[in-house]
């Protein structure tokens, strides 16, 4: 069983005990006399914690402290998480309780959590870079989002408002090319206004790089203005 996840996250484990802990919910763990994942879980969160800052740090110069910490916190919440427990079948793997398994209530809330348990063990087995793989495989999408829609400038909002401040103009925005696979494309995006070009932006997705190509269209005009 346990050979099968390994392979869905797409990491080997050297201690495969640390990998059943890190799966191992409280419940299991109480009515068979095992450790739980909750010790690895704080490890895990924690880790998760350094590698999405550490990411946003190097990636996007631009956000302030502030913006860093809600794009952060949306990343990594609960609900994120799970999503990547849902896309790596972690309910296939976990160890509960009979208790856990007939009411199941906190779903949501346990697959979260073993995600942030398996993170501390792959650090645990091996090293921080082969964490940071795992986690960016995973969350590297929802990091890219929340930059551009979460706590930070709406770019496209900001662009509209700075092409009409004199009047009415047509902006519009085409999707020119796309590349790679389904599960990882990148999206490059034309901004253009009143049939003009302006700006060219790549992102993980459509709207990411509308508001790339936007951000960029920003930096034109705005070095027009000082000019």
């Amino acid at each position: 069983m346990l050979e099968k996840f390994q392979e869905k996250i797409g990491y080997k484990f050297k201690d495969e005990k640390l990998l059943k802990t890190a799966l191992t919910h409280t419940s299991y763990a109480y009515e068979n006399k095992l450790e739980s994942n909750e010790k690895l879980e704080y490890l895990g969160d924690s880790i998760l914690e350094f590698i999405s800052s550490k990411y946003l740090y190097n990636n996007y110069k631009e956000l302030k402290e502030g913006e860093m910490t809600k794009v952060r916190a949306y990343a990594v919440c609960e609900d994120s998480l799970y999503q990547v427990a849902l896309q790596n079948n972690f309910s296939d793997f976990l160890y509960l309780g009979k208790s856990e398994k007939s009411t199941n209530n906190d779903k949501k809330a346990i697959l979260a959590d073993s995600v942030e348990a398996v993170i501390a063990a792959i650090y645990l087995d091996s090293n921080i870079e082969e964490a940071e793989k795992f986690i960016l495989i995973n969350i590297k999408e929802q990091l890219e989002y929340a930059r551009s829609h979460v706590g930070v400038k709406d770019y496209k909002t900001v662009l509209q408002e700075k092409l009409q401040a004199d009047g009415v103009v047509i902006i519009k925005y085409n999707i020119i090319k796309e590349e790679g696979p389904d599960h990882n494309k990148t999206f490059t995006a034309e901004v253009e206004c009143d049939g003009n070009k302006l700006a060219v932006g790549e992102g993980r997705s459509k709207k990411n790089a509308e508001m790339e190509a936007a951000r960029k269209a920003i930096e034109l005009l705005e070095s027009k203005e000082e000019a």
